[in-house]
């Protein structure tokens, strides 16, 4: 295998684990019904399946990062994949909404070691400029895998029941065993794992958690996937029943901000051979914070042709927040990238599950409430970024290949 057919392996197996954390939570959306039906649950009970999961990919990722600094990367995540194999083969068999409520809690930690242990490999292998352009790629896969997620679902429900569509999971996670056992290089020697134990795990968090600048570039990206979640919460409510437009049109500008997402982050790797990562992520984020503050000011007309466009511009710009704010936390923390990358992780998760319900609670009906929660989050990740200060990072040249195994 040549050079450039291995850093192609890398970077598919890499977005392959990314994705497992959209499909988890995605893909059985269209179900919902049907689940509710056949266990005579309540929507909420349904509901709270996917919240267990959210629960479990965020806090799977605290575990999952201090684990890979001890035993290296391809071990833990082997683990990882192959528990979420098995574990969505009983969410498929789960007899009561109860058990698939605890199941899923656990298939959010199986995948969860997936997603921190891919942005440890980058950051192990790459640091600057070089980092930041990585996670633009891979942003590929974050910004299309909550799109094609559900429709994946729709699909297997045209042919199975919705137990089928977690044992399509479980067929994803078994592929997922094969790619990383044949195309993920050890990237972490030996000499580099931190030392085994409670209290020298705990030592590196407060390493971490103790750096302003990593604390506010985790923030600044936090926060900005924060307006991302409360849109994912709010704009289906939104476009539907306050603007009284077709499920159709929901899901077209749907797809289109999503690709606008990515097409973003590549624009992104291509400014990076000219600007640095955080002017980049300072540019985005006062982009954003134009877009919100719009969205705000036009929630009250019934203009759904404006409302698209400032949604547009707020949803596209996190596609250059995250590569950029990723890049920019874990610089710093070379030697501790599986924990930086667990607390970013979890940071990020536990944002998008507060934000979820505070669109909800000042009732139905109108954008406003939705704009409010984006535009708050996008004001709050400018602090951070400004508690972060200014940082230059260095252009940085890819490590040296790893040894395959």
């Amino acid at each position: 295998m040549t050079s450039r057919s291995r850093a192609l392996a890398l970077l598919t197996i890499l977005g392959a684990l990314t994705a497992v954390g959209p499909l988890s939570i995605d893909m059985y959306l269209p179900a919902f019904p049907r689940i509710a039906d056949d266990f005579d649950a309540s929507a909420a009970q349904v509901q709270l399946s996917l919240t267990a999961c959210m629960v479990g990919l965020g806090g799977g990722q605290l575990l999952a990062g201090p684990l890979s600094d001890r035993w290296g990367r391809r071990r833990p995540v082997l683990v990882g994949v192959a528990a979420y194999a098995v574990t969505s083969v009983l969410c498929a068999l789960t007899p009561s909404i109860e058990a698939l409520v605890g199941l899923r809690v656990v298939q959010g930690l199986a995948g969860s070691v997936g997603v921190v242990v891919g942005r440890a490999v980058v950051r192990d292998l790459y640091s600057g400029v070089a980092a930041a352009k990585y996670f633009s790629r891979l942003t590929i896969v974050f910004g299309l895998a909550p799109v094609a997620a559900p429709l994946l679902g729709a699909l297997a429900l045209r042919v199975t029941s919705w137990r089928g569509i977690f044992a399509v999971l479980a067929a994803i996670g078994v592929l997922l065993f094969a790619g990383v056992l044949r195309l993920l290089p050890e990237t972490l020697p030996e000499q580099r794992r931190s030392a085994s134990g409670l209290r020298q795990t705990v030592r590196a968090a407060r390493i971490v958690v103790a750096d302003r600048r990593y604390v506010g570039f985790a923030l600044a990206q936090a926060l900005a996937f924060g307006t991302l979640f409360a849109y994912i919460a709010g704009a289906s409510f939104v476009i539907q029943d306050a603007f009284g437009a077709s499920a159709q049109t929901y899901a077209l500008m749907f797809g289109g901000n999503a690709l606008g997402m990515v097409v973003l982050s590549q624009v992104n790797a291509h400014l990076l051979d000219r600007l640095q990562p955080s002017t980049l992520l300072g540019a985005a984020l006062v982009t954003n914070l134009a877009a919100t503050a719009g969205l705000v000011l036009v929630s009250g007309a019934h203009s759904l042709a404006a409302l698209g466009a400032l949604l547009f511009v707020a949803v596209a710009t996190v596609g250059m927040v995250m590569p950029n704010g990723t890049s920019l936390a874990l610089e710093g923390h070379p030697e501790r990238a599986g924990t930086a990358a667990a607390l970013l992780g979890a940071t990020q998760s536990a944002t998008g599950g507060l934000v979820a319900p505070l669109v909800g609670l000042a009732g139905e009906g109108t954008a406003r409430p939705m704009a409010l929660v984006m535009l708050s989050c996008s004001v709050l990740a400018m602090a951070a970024f400004a508690v972060a200060g200014p940082a230059r990072a260095r252009r940085a040249s890819p490590a040296p290949e790893p040894v395959r195994r």
